[in-house]
């Protein structure tokens, strides 16, 4: 505070109301503040009028006040309505049309403030402040104008924003209504004749398909003339791209009115036409899919409206699982934004797209994904530009109202935590819910940060027009019924304005219910050609991994190295990394096993960067690798700066993108399935901190990544990363579930690998980065823990300058006596490290250990092959560390059975945890598997035979 300056506006009356406190107890203000005022005195009552402010000047050391307390009193008390107007208005707004929330808003009557109306018409409009004051006659009229702002059909709250630069804007945005203005006869129209289109496909399809589940918009109409208004907005800020996501509640409305998916389209489902190309049929694999419901379908389309330039909107498939879509559709926007095809960091431009999340208003506060999804907002890896998002309320979820539901006020409250602005709307307003979408656009350009509109209605039938919601529901499904649609409410508004006519209200239901009738027939009787249901299309993928030439010559490499070890001048790295690490792949590049893991890595993603292919790579603490193996973003411990190497690569011809991510699973891999679904020319990696981590999850795992392309033709490569391996660890962190994985795996829809060298790694990673555009499919690896370090897997310069990805590792050291061979221990990752380390690993004569590094799709044809190579073979056994009711077992035996005619099962018994809870039991039954694939061999048959009893 400063004695010479003025306060202007709110701030005026926040001075004037603490100068009271001060005056009636001077210790009800803090130190500074009791100071201030002990040399201050606010300008006289008449005089604030004209400056709109409280004139600060010194008080001489022993003068009183020049005016009468109670002016200052009436002044301070009028300023702290205000305050309390704009704070606490939207309790007490108007915003359920069913009026049967009764909320209480304390501190909005003028006798709570010992006012009277008198009181404020002597007082001037300053006092209130705002845009409104200059506008006011006095007082009494600013209040008045404040509560029909802060009270009326739209309810502000925006206290929670700790930017005061944001918060002015909301508030002077409000108190200016600039977002009302511009509503003109001819937007009038529109809105009606969008209004009556919604409402008659509805009631159309209400009669037509009696009793079909439709999950009616009606109610919540204006969810589709807001839709335009931000389209309308965004188009014409220069944005290239929308993305929607929703749940199924009004999702056939937003299909064909905003996403333009024809009727008869939509009509022919409910008819259930058979006219899908491509239908579901056994034995076809890839080549077909299975489709989904209805109101889980998505859609894209071109939009062009006045001249503006085309851009396009995306509806992205979802299944019932509500929230689950809202990070997959931040992925999709965040991928439509980053320029990938220059080196380096990704270039981020966020006017390119732009995300809209449209929620339930029991799914909102109730699925921790909104949460996840919400802290992902201003996070750099993850960051929109702002999402706009908009809650379909029906005050009401499933059948349970909200006081079952929600432990907050408000079904947005959850939005608070993040500091994003809040409007809640009446559905039954029009003209407020556009000046809601329209402020929602304006915040979003202006700040790139989310926005909330809580449009409050209701639902008109039950859930799924299948149940009786009276039964449980009573109270409001009495109102409802009798209560106007917002269509015949804005109708009547408009005619009684003069902007149109009774008649030409009855020929816009007329005209929308024949196009209908003619969309019917036209359904029954001419299927319409196919439309596309996803993001994108899904080939006609290969059914087996294509093998690829993934070799890069010895002399690229050691180029490629030498970039990824040289830092820029002044930058030091951390020494002990530079002894430890960055030393070792200096010097043992051309050594016999002298590329690790971390190294294999760093040297695949620089040559497909090299190649043209971009790069992003996210987990929890994926930078420095959980393990501590990767490294990929260096931190200079004198001057804190950071330096990527694979952002500053001389040969790169692609970005590069590494982000930790936040504490999350379920919106993290989310959202880097909507990436690799929008950006399929990229390689998209997500890292697990532990594979069992996955699980936190396994909704988007089951409901997008495995049967995301089967349901709805979308074509992802996303790579997941899950670390996985019995160290002796507990049941935590030592299983990725390979298991469930293995379970959900058919007609090829997904690759699953359990590689066991750094070789091997890089093929892969290589093999997958050039499938993209190809052969997509996700990638999922189970990762190593120990053995990343492990010099002695570690591989040669050679196996990365001429070898491939081999789904199948053979025994070279069996195939040099393959007559002796009476036992194949077939295995998969870590087992067959801790195998080879066993004392009679090295002089084993009659056995052959193999390795199975691509589980699915399971090579058959090679296991076939070396089955047949040992013609004295006796048993085939499988060799795992997991429980037998977990890892690969229940997979892979009966396809052993198809090709040998028998297996036999080595490893832990059936458990209902992942492993054993202390290093001691662990090493006890580690101990016991390892030494049962290694003893009681079946000795030679005297007569050779090649496999009588082997399928052929």
């Amino acid at each position: 505070m400063s004695e010479s300056s003025p306060f202007y506006g709110p701030n005026a009356g926040y001075i004037l109301e603490l100068y009271e406190r001060y005056r009636q107890d001077p210790e009800a203000v803090d130190v500074e503040t009791r100071a201030f005022f002990a040399t201050w005195q606010p300008a006289p009552v008449e005089r604030i009028g004209s400056a709109a402010a409280v004139v600060s000047r010194p008080l001489p050391a022993a003068s009183a006040a020049t005016f009468g307390e109670s002016e200052v009193a009436r002044a301070a008390a009028a300023a702290r309505l205000a305050r309390f107007i704009r704070q606490r208005g939207h309790l007490g707004a108007d915003i359920d049309p069913l009026a049967l929330q009764k909320t209480t808003a304390p501190g909005l009557e003028l006798s709570e403030h010992n006012l009277t109306p008198e009181d404020l018409r002597a007082l001037p409009a300053s006092v209130v402040g705002g845009p409104i004051a200059g506008e006011s006659r006095n007082a009494a009229e600013a209040i008045e104008k404040l509560m029909h702002i802060y009270s009326g059909t739209i309810g502000y709250e925006d206290e929670h924003i700790q930017n005061s630069d944001e918060r002015y804007w909301l508030r002077n945005s409000a108190e200016s209504r600039e977002f009302f203005t511009g509503i003109d006869a001819v937007r009038k129209h529109e809105v009606l004749e969008r209004l009556t289109e919604v409402e008659s496909f509805e009631r159309f399809l209400h009669k037509t398909f009696v009793n079909a589940k439709r999950f009616s918009i009606e109610g919540t109409d204006m969810l589709v003339p807001i839709l335009d208004e931000l389209i309308h907005s965004a188009a014409a800020s220069g944005t290239k791209e929308i993305v929607l996501g929703m749940a199924h509640r009004g999702r056939l409305n937003v299909l064909t009115h905003i996403l333009g998916k024809p009727y008869a389209k939509i009509l022919s489902e409910f008819e259930a036409a058979k006219h899908e190309e491509g239908a579901s049929v056994a034995g076809k694999g890839t080549q077909g899919w299975s489709g989904d419901v209805k109101y889980h379908l998505g859609h894209r389309r071109a939009y062009k409206e006045n001249g503006s330039p085309e851009i396009t909107l995306t509806l992205v498939p979802n299944p019932s699982h509500l929230e689950f879509v809202n990070p997959v559709v931040e992925g999709i926007a965040r991928a439509a934004q980053d320029m990938l095809t220059d080196p380096g960091a990704p270039v981020q431009d966020v006017k390119r797209s732009l995300a809209i999340a449209i929620h339930g208003d029991a799914a909102f506060p109730g699925q921790g994904i909104v949460a996840e999804t919400l802290n992902m907002s201003r996070l750099k890896g993850y960051g929109t530009g702002g999402t706009i998002h908009i809650i379909v309320n029906n005050q009401i979820g499933f059948m349970t109202v909200p006081e079952d539901d929600r432990s907050t006020t408000y079904a947005s409250d959850l939005a608070k935590g993040f500091e994003i602005p809040i409007v809640h709307v009446n559905a039954d307003d029009p003209v407020a819910c556009i000046a809601a979408a329209r402020m929602a656009n304006a915040y979003r350009d202006k700040f790139h940060k989310d926005f909330l509109i809580d449009m409050i209605g209701y639902r008109r039938y039950g859930h799924n027009e299948g149940e009786e919601p009276s039964y449980t529901q009573p109270v409001m499904y009495e109102v409802i019924p009798d209560h106007p649609r917002v269509r015949e409410i804005w109708a009547e508004r408009l005619i009684a304005e003069g902007v149109v006519t009774t008649d030409e209200v009855d020929t816009m239901i007329n005209v929308a219910y024949t196009e209908l009738q003619d969309e019917l027939r036209q359904a029954r009787t001419v299927p319409p050609k196919p439309t596309k249901t996803g993001v994108s299309d899904l080939a006609a993928l290969p059914s087996i991994p294509q093998r690829r030439a993934t070799a890069v010559p010895a002399v690229t490499l050691r180029a490629l190295n030498e970039s990824l070890l040289r830092w820029p001048h002044g930058f030091v790295p951390n020494a002990k990394l530079e002894r430890l690490v960055f030393k070792r792949r200096r010097e043992d590049l051309d050594a016999e096993h002298g590329v690790l893991w971390g190294h294999a890595e760093a040297l695949a993603f620089a040559s497909i960067l090299a190649d043209g292919t971009p790069v992003r790579l996210t987990g929890q603490d994926c930078q420095p690798g959980t393990f501590g193996h990767r490294h990929a973003v260096l931190h200079d411990p004198h001057t804190g700066k950071t330096y990527i190497p694979l952002q500053n690569l001389p040969a790169a011809k692609a970005s590069f993108a590494i982000y930790n991510s936040p504490l999350s699973e379920n919106a993290a891999l989310g959202f880097e399935y909507g990436y690799s679904v929008h950006a399929p020319s990229a390689l998209v990696l997500w890292e697990a901190q532990f594979g069992d981590f996955a699980n936190g999850a396994q909704v988007i795992i089951d409901q997008f990544l495995v049967s995301g392309s089967a349901k709805w033709r979308q074509v992802p490569s996303l790579v997941l990363l899950l670390p996985h391996g019995y160290e002796g660890q507990g049941p935590e962190h030592s299983s990725a579930r390979l298991e469930r994985f293995l379970q959900l795996a058919a007609t090829d829809n997904i690759h699953i690998v359990n590689c066991t060298t750094p070789g091997q790694y890089f093929h892969l990673l290589r093999r997958q980065a050039a499938s993209n555009l190809t052969d997509p499919r996700p990638l999922i690896v189970m990762t190593p823990k120990s053995l990343l370090k492990d010099a002695s897997i570690g591989s040669s310069l050679t196996e990365l300058a001429d070898g491939t990805f081999e789904p199948v590792l053979r025994d070279v050291a069996a195939d040099r006596q393959s007559g002796r061979i009476t036992r194949l221990v077939l295995c998969s990752g870590k087992v067959y490290v801790d195998l080879a380390k066993q004392p009679r690993f090295a002089t084993r004569e009659q056995i052959a250990v193999v390795r199975v590094e691509e589980l699915y799709p399971f090579p058959a044809d090679e296991i076939r092959e070396v089955i047949r190579s040992y013609p004295n073979l006796s048993e085939v056994v499988w060799l795992q560390e997991e429980p037998a009711n977990m890892g690969a077992w229940t997979y892979v035996a009966p396809h052993i059975r198809d090709i040998f005619g028998s297996v036999q099962y080595i490893g832990r018994l059936e458990s209902g945890s992942p492993a054993e809870g202390s290093k001691a039991r662990h090493d006890i039954e580690q101990s016991r598997i390892l030494t049962a694939a290694l003893c009681d061999v079946p000795e030679p048959r005297d007569a050779p035979a090649l496999l009588g009893a082997a399928k052929r």
